[in-house]
């Protein structure tokens, strides 16, 4: 057994391996505080692919928290969003470190087994996933590490825990090699881009001790590399296959339609399976695989060295434009705000729906129980791409991206309690070329707005490519979907004109150089601001009214003691109100009552009910009551709901009174006065003073 620790900014971070797992490829235990994960790296057999089949998932057991789950079954299932998030975030550091056409089945599991619900666990899962591969004899070309990292009042910090989260107006992972940045992963609160490049190359160099951990541990306990050639296909047949295709993908690169482009594609690819596979062919599959290879050799080269040696993409446009844009407001009437955003050949149809705090999302999870009051979902069906794919639910790609585009929206979005609502924005890709997340967020402002919703800022976002050969490089603004797949990187950049709210990074390249990345951020900067200028020409400014379809939300405060009355005895009272003035009500604690209707009438008939239920007694004031008791001593009046008082029998008129029963009898109406209220709530009435105060 080995065991590394450290000192990691305040805590004690260790890096265990032989003694949990010992049977698995690689495997270690990372401890943070009381944060607790197991990590394993297991290489299968090699398979007949061209990509690399990695698999890496991320649980969490809910013994961990001390808890039980929920549901009948009472035992973990399908992996929730979080675990979901945090299995692409160890994925994409992880992957591009392979050699390429290593095609061996590699799985790498994240077991969560403690949580002190202020570390988080998901940076230890991405370090132990790196340490773990680096033990294992699989070709890894770490270590990588991965920090968090904050800024709480103006100051850096690495790891905030949850608490310092909340105060922290920058959330970013970083993962990174010793020379470069990887991936990058978070969002900011309207943070300006200098502010972010000084955090994101802070978390590269606070995240070297971690590397240098994983290199000691390999050198004492990892195991000797697997041994692997990379397959060599016939290359005589190669180069005859390529000199066929390479004027006819010359010709399709050079294409701007997408649609025109990929049946460009498909030809030249048909054209070629005539021409070198025979009817009757023994070797028809070898032939297909290398006509295959080929034809993606020949794409990426053809297409980057344009971009490189042309300075021309494959739309014809230069570095920095973005595509035309097409905005329409109100696409769909019977919401309560849509926007169907076009950029180039990426449309969305981005819907706005407003919805009551008993609407609001329940989470319950390690970090403890939370209301999620503004969602973002995410829908690229297949026909976004010309595609066709059985339904089965939001994939790992939908989870993620939506994840980005709530993350850069919930910056703006307003406080609860200033706008009572729980949102929710749903984009439904229509047509995909590249950067549909993107003009998701686009979308979700523009529906929020026409909403009425009252953002802070409107945000755009925009996702910005790379082609580097050799010391040459390009970054390319708006990217088309070609230019994702034949590119190194995907570098989404969202925010206000004000400053970033989300970003998020993934590339094929072994890291990315503070050159590349500053002006990479620079330039997505340009292109934002031009993105929210056409925004702006569409609506500058939130909606003044709610849509006439939105329920309309009345808050009312009411004293702590008279809850009680509201909510009645087992729910009974509220029930009763909200059944009998068609409406729906939350109270909460501090006695704030919610009351919602697309209805106002609606919600005045429940307000009035509600200020008869709480209403309370003034001294000094005249009341119409009802006698509900007599006793020697006086008349007991309910002057309100529930409220009553005693008029003592020196108060029920002028004269003496010799028998309460002279003067009143239970059930008349009385008009009383109110003389005093005592520190136990008990009230003092007056027949006679009402009838003074009456005359006056």
């Amino acid at each position: 057994m080995e065991i590394r620790e450290l000192d990691f900014h305040g805590r004690t971070l260790s890096f265990e391996t032989g003694r949990i797992a010992k049977l698995a490829g690689g495997s270690c235990v990372v401890k943070y505080g009381d944060s607790i994960v197991l990590i394993t790296a297991c290489r299968g057999a090699e398979k007949d692919v061209d990509f690399l089949p990695l698999t890496v998932d991320y649980v969490e057991k809910t013994y961990a928290a001390g808890k039980i789950p929920g549901g009948f079954f009472k035992r973990e299932g399908r992996l929730s969003e979080k675990e979901t998030l945090v299995s692409r975030l160890m994925d994409r550091p992880c992957r591009p470190l392979f050699p390429e056409g290593f095609s061996h089945e590699i799985q790498v599991m994240a077991t969560v087994l403690s949580a002190d619900e202020e570390n988080d666990t998901d940076v230890l899962a991405v370090n132990g996933a790196s340490l773990a591969l680096t033990l294992s004899d699989l070709p890894f070309e770490g270590p990588l590490g991965c920090v968090r990292v904050g800024r709480v009042k103006g100051k850096l910090c690495i790891n905030p825990t949850a608490t310092d989260q909340k105060n922290s107006d920058i959330n970013m992972i970083v993962a990174g090699t010793k020379n470069a940045i990887v991936m990058v992963e978070g969002g900011a609160q309207q943070v300006p881009e200098a502010d972010l490049l000084e955090a994101l190359f802070f978390a590269h160099k606070e995240m070297q001790p971690l590397i240098n951990i994983q290199l000691e541990l390999q050198k004492v306990a990892g195991a000797a590399k697997v041994e692997w050639t990379k397959k060599e296909l016939d290359q005589s047949l190669v180069k005859s296959v390529s000199d066929f295709l390479t004027p006819l993908i010359e010709k399709a690169v050079r294409i701007p339609d997408k649609t025109a482009r990929r049946d460009a594609y498909k030809a030249a690819k048909e054209e070629a399976v005539l021409k070198f596979i025979k009817e009757g062919d023994e070797d028809a599959s070898t032939k297909q695989k290398i006509i295959n290879h080929s034809f993606d050799e020949l794409s990426f080269k053809l297409v980057r060295q344009r971009i490189i040696k042309e300075k021309t993409r494959i739309d014809g446009r230069d570095f920095v434009t973005v595509r035309p844009i097409d905005i329409e407001l109100g696409f769909l009437p019977r919401t309560h705000g849509s926007a169907l955003f076009q950029r180039g050949e990426t449309q969305a149809i981005v819907v706005a729906t407003l919805g009551t705090e008993a609407e609001a999302q329940r989470i319950d999870n390690l970090m403890g129980e939370a209301s999620k009051t503004f969602l973002l979902h995410y829908n690229f069906p297949a026909f976004s791409v010309g595609e066709t794919k059985p339904l089965r639910g939001p994939g790992r790609r939908e989870i993620g991206h939506g994840a980005l585009a709530e993350r850069a929206i919930k910056a703006v979005i307003p406080d609860l309690k200033k706008f009572p609502y729980v949102l929710r924005v749903v984009s439904e890709v229509t047509e995909s070329n590249g950067s549909s997340s993107m003009a998701t967020v686009c979308g979700a402002s523009l529906s929020l707005m026409d909403a009425g919703v009252p953002i802070a800022a409107p945000v755009a976002g925009v996702a910005m490519g790379l082609i580097e050969e050799g010391k040459e490089f390009a970054i390319l603004t708006d990217i088309l979907g070609d230019e994702d797949h034949l590119g190194d990187m995907d570098f989404k950049v969202c925010g206000t004109e004000k400053g970033i709210t989300a970003l998020q990074m993934d590339i094929k390249v072994k890291g990315l150089t503070e050159e590349i990345m500053s002006k990479a951020m620079n330039q997505a900067r340009d292109a934002r601001i031009h993105i929210l200028k056409q925004m702006d020409n569409v609506i500058s400014k939130p909606k003044e009214s709610l849509s006439r379809y939105a329920p309309k939300i009345v808050t009312i405060k009411i004293h702590q003691d008279k809850i009680r009355d509201v909510i009645g005895p087992g729910g009974k009272m509220i029930r009763s109100i909200t059944e009998s003035c068609d409406v729906k009500m939350e109270v909460s604690d501090d006695g704030t009552v919610s009351i919602a209707s697309s209805d106002q009438k609606k919600i005045d008939n429940a307000i009035k009910i509600i200020e008869s239920l709480t209403m309370q007694a003034e001294v000094g004031k005249v009341y119409r009551g009802i006698v509900k008791r007599i006793a020697d001593f006086g008349a007991f009046v309910e002057i309100l709901p529930g409220t009553d008082g005693l008029v003592h029998i020196s108060q029920l008129a002028e004269d003496k009174v010799r028998k309460v029963t002279d003067v009143v009898r239970e059930g008349d109406e009385v008009q009383v006065k109110v003389l005093e209220i005592d520190r136990q709530g008990k009230i003092r009435l007056s027949m006679k003073e009402s009838e003074v105060h009456a005359a006056n």
